[in-house]
């Protein structure tokens, strides 16, 4: 693959939203990985930095931009320098109650 791609089920491997790379190519094949708004399909895509990725994840949907490769899988403090969030969850979603009033 060329040196500015990278296999999109390496790199969510290695970006750690898949628990094993067998884990990614099925997350990527049962349809819950979009690149650039449309479906893939295909786990060994070239992905390419700066490309968007939505993720529907078991317990979360988040979109998130691709900005870096992997040579390795590496701890989750470096997986996080790999993307960036655009949304889900930890982008300040609504709380679940209503703050209390003071006083």
């Amino acid at each position: 693959m060329r040196d500015d791609r990278q296999r999109l089920d390496k790199w969510l491997w290695f970006a750690r939203f898949a628990r094993t790379r067998p884990a990614a190519v099925r997350l990527v094949e049962d349809g819950h990985v979009r690149v650039a708004g449309k479906r893939v399909e295909n786990p060994a895509l070239g992905l390419k930095l700066g490309d968007v990725l939505t993720l529907a994840l078991p317990h979360a949907t988040l979109v998130v931009r691709a900005i870096a490769f992997a040579a390795r899988r590496g701890s989750y403090e470096q997986a996080q320098t790999l993307y960036e969030v655009l949304g889900g969850p930890e982008r300040g979603d609504a709380p679940l109650a209503p703050d209390e009033p003071a006083g």
